[in-house]
């Protein structure tokens, strides 16, 4: 029998762990009183300066502590930047009033398709929620940037974003209301399929994406192949693009 193993009373401090944990748990403080003049400080800065110049000042602070090489806790989370001035952007190609009336409705569409074949047969699932984050980055994508035919754009879709594809292929009028009835039913050629699947939709689909992590990474070499197309005159492939939409269990998959 193994035996059962004791807490040393040290380790009640999960910072004596290991030094990397020295940011994720904060360390006992050596001199509150110290601590506490140092905030009323920096509370005083603000209400007599400003964020701004409080702002500056951390930024001096930490510019210092690397020169003086103090360990600085990890900044996972940055502010956004635009790196474009408001002047410099140029006016929505677009009418936004319009496009969002259009996603509105594709998101009710995926919605009701997806609900309509679970109240019928509930083992055949859908993710509803995949696509109804990613809808606008979807809807931008194809007012805007993606060009199709036999000389355009490869997109990899996000496979758990199909419905979404669909319920916009039925506004425009390329599906039909049989085709969206039959979500997840394809046998005999009249339904859609789960996930991005040429072989079972080949004129619907540009590349299968269903298996974690195929779209992203085949996305990738799809990219690099078609500048060893163009580097070598073999194919001119200049102004096609290669989109890719992946999740993040697709991205870990990679």
């Amino acid at each position: 029998m193994l035996p059962v193993a004791s807490y040393h009373a040290g380790m009640a401090n999960l910072s004596d762990i290991v030094s990397s944990a020295f940011w994720r748990v904060n360390p006992p403080d050596a001199d509150p009183v110290e601590t506490r003049e140092w905030l009323e400080a920096f509370d005083a800065l603000i209400a007599a300066e400003g964020r701004e110049r409080a702002t500056f000042l951390l930024r001096k602070l930490l510019d210092h502590a690397r020169v003086r090489r103090v360990p600085l806790p990890p900044v996972l989370n940055t502010p956004y930047k635009n790196s474009i001035e408001l002047a410099q952007q140029p006016q929505f190609p677009g009418n936004l009033e319009l496009e969002q009336r259009i996603s509105s409705i594709v998101r009710w569409n995926a919605l009701a398709m997806v609900v309509r074949a679970n109240r019928a047969y509930p083992e055949l699932g859908g993710h509803i929620a995949s696509y109804a984050s990613a809808a606008d980055l979807f809807e931008v994508g194809f007012n805007h940037f993606f060009r199709g035919g036999p000389h355009g754009d490869l997109v990899y879709f996000q496979p758990h974003s199909a419905p979404g594809v669909y319920a916009r292929a039925f506004l425009e009028g390329r599906l039909s209301e049989n085709h969206l009835n039959h979500y997840r039913r394809e046998t005999g050629g009249e339904g859609l399929s789960s996930y991005c699947h040429p072989y079972l939709m080949p004129e619907f689909w540009q590349f299968p994406t269903g298996s974690m992590g195929l779209g992203p990474i085949n996305a990738i070499y799809a990219a690099r192949f078609m500048r060893y197309l163009e580097h070598r005159s073999l194919l001119k492939t200049e102004g096609r693009k290669v989109w890719a939409f992946a999740g993040t269990w697709s991205t870990a998959a990679c």
